[in-house]
Formats: C-alpha cells, structure tokens, sequence
C-alpha cells in the first residue's frame, strides 16, 4: 500500500477520559453488571487450563497518567498466552524497524483460525500478520539475540518493561503446553521451509511458549496496554519501553487482528484496539487515555472472554473510548456557507 506519507510529521487527536470519580464508578458498575454471567466454556486444549475457576473476573483500567481503577479479581494472576504476541511484536518493530516487520511478518488478517496451517499454504508461506500462531512464531524468530536464552530474556526483560514489574514463568503451564504444542511446531518448520524463519524452528517455538506461559493480571495487562496508549512510556515506571512510532504500528495491528477472525465485529461494535488469549484475558487500548485489562476464564467460539468482551464493550461505551465516534462539531451563527 502506497500512502505517500514519509516525512509528514504525524498528528493526534486523543480527547481526555472523564474524571477519576466517574472512572472509578464505571469500572465498579461492569464489574457488577457482569460479574454473574456464566456464558463461554474454560479452554482445555491445554490440559492445565482447564482447571481455571470459570467464576474468576476482574477489571482495571490505568490512565496515561498512572492512575488505576480496579475491580474483581484485578489482581489474581494467569498465564498472559496470545495476548504475548502484541508486545512482542512492539519489541521487535522497536529493533528492526517499521519496514522489515511488516515485509516479513504481514499486517492482513487471515479470515482463517488462529492456528491455522491452510492459511500459510494460501499465502506461499507469508505468515500474513503477528496475532496468529504463524506470524507470532515468526516474530519471536526475528528477536535480535545469539542464543536461545538470550532470546528468551531479552522478551521475559522486555515484556516486564511493559508491565511495570518483573514476570515470572509458569513452569506447570510451560511443561503442559510443551507437551501439547505439535501445531505450532508444525507451523514453525512450514515457515522455516518456506525462508520465513531463518533460526532453528523448534527453538523458536520453545522460546514463544515461554512467552506465551508469563504470569500476568488484569492489572499489569492494563499498565501494558496503557504503555501502548502514552507512545511507549510506562505510566507506572516513567520508563519509555518502545517509540511512540511503533505504539502507532503495533495498535494499528491490533486494531485489524487483535481478536481472531472477530476483529472486525469487534472493531465495528467496540471499537478499540484489543487481544485476547486464552486464559481469558483482553487488553484493551484506548490511544493518549489508558487501557482495559479483564481476566475471565470462559471463552467464546473464537477463543474470546465472554465477560471480558462485556466488561470492554460497557466501558468503552460508557468512558467514550471508541476510537471512531465523534460528536457535531458546535459552529457560531453565521459561519456556514452562504
């Protein structure tokens, strides 16, 4: 796509989130309003998933400003799964750059499953984009670093970045989709058979289920998110993780892929840049005013949170978050055309 921008000087238009009172009040208000819906089913694909309470729910939000509004089970701590493959991505875009990203990862949904193999064969091995399992592989692959280990620190140290706080591994979580991982392994040597992954495949997929097995909270998925929504600075930390350029990049992406093959219903009913994974957690990012993170284990069809879905849905109607609503602009008398 040829847009015939370089060198243009990049403008935003953020508006602000109302006052903190109101905030707080709205994040308590879907935390009630949903905190008894029992629709969606626990993921079991990866067996020790699927002893996750289904009654466990919690909600925050951090403003640009560091301030945060919690609810639930804000606090209690799940593996961070798919939702890994934004921040990821953010890293990596951070090192190499907006053009080499893009050529070999892809920025188009696929219309296909997450862990789809017919949708790297239609597309003669291109991964498409960085939210599926191919192009997440791909993009763990591309993490500058001369060893495994230093590849998996160097995305352990920058995810926590994001969250403000070091992560930890879930070694239970990593052994048991260790144990399960033979699609994406798949995945990863079709790639490397097609020049998309140039290292050793299998390492790759060892070092993305690492990541995919950090322990995370709604909360820190709301400080992760709101880094995205401040142009890479920390709210908590002051830290400035990535470019303000590459938070553009990376929720541009989200914004077309975050949510599977329901990106675009999500797009069009909610209208904020999201990910989901599949141990129920979404993050949510509403651009220079903070983000959403909500932990709920059953999923939809898609692999989605049902409640976390609603939760987002509530706030981002209720806080005016979405990103494609606007108001009449108010004119004086007399200054329409004659």
């Amino acid at each position: 796509m040829d847009t015939d921008v370089a060198g243009i000087e990049q403008a935003v238009s953020t508006g602000r989130l109302p006052a903190w009172g109101r905030v707080e009040s709205l994040v308590r208000a879907a935390y009630e309003r949903y905190r008894d819906q029992s629709a969606g089913v626990v993921a079991d694909y990866i067996p020790v998933l699927a002893a996750a309470d289904p009654g466990g729910f919690g909600i925050a939000v951090t403003e640009v400003a560091g301030d945060m509004h919690l609810a639930g089970a804000a606090e209690a701590e799940f593996t961070v799964q798919s939702i890994s493959k934004a921040f990821v991505y953010a890293l990596v875009c951070d090192e190499l750059g907006h053009e080499v990203v893009r050529d070999r990862v892809g920025v188009n949904n696929t219309g296909l499953a997450f862990d789809s193999v017919i949708a790297v064969e239609l597309n003669d091995g291109h991964p498409m984009n960085p939210m599926v399992n191919a192009g997440a592989l791909a993009t763990t692959a591309l993490m500058p670093a001369g060893s495994a280990d230093e590849r998996w620190e160097r995305i352990r140290t920058g995810l926590s970045r994001f969250a403000g706080r070091p992560l930890e591994l879930d070694l239970a979580v990593f052994r048991s989709e260790s144990e399960t991982n033979r699609r994406n392994r798949a995945l990863a040597e079709l790639l490397a058979s097609y020049g998309r992954i140039d290292i050793d495949p299998i390492e790759v997929v060892d070092v993305y289920t690492r990541q995919c097995s950090l322990r995370v909270s709604a909360r820190d998925l709301a400080v992760m998110g709101a880094t995205l929504a401040d142009g890479g600075v920390n709210p908590v930390t002051g830290a400035q993780v990535v470019t303000p350029a590459v938070c553009r990049d990376t929720l541009s992406v989200l914004a077309a892929t975050g949510m599977y093959e329901r990106s675009g219903e999500w797009l069009f009913e909610i209208g904020l840049p999201a990910k989901s994974g599949v141990s129920g957690g979404i993050v949510a990012v509403a651009p220079g005013k903070g983000a959403i993170g909500t932990f709920s284990p059953p999923l939809d069809s898609a692999g989605n949170s049902v409640r976390g879905q609603r939760a987002v849905a509530y706030l981002s109607r209720t806080l005016g978050l979405n990103v494609f609503a606007s108001e009449v602009h108010p004119t004086t008398q007399g200054s329409g055309a004659a």
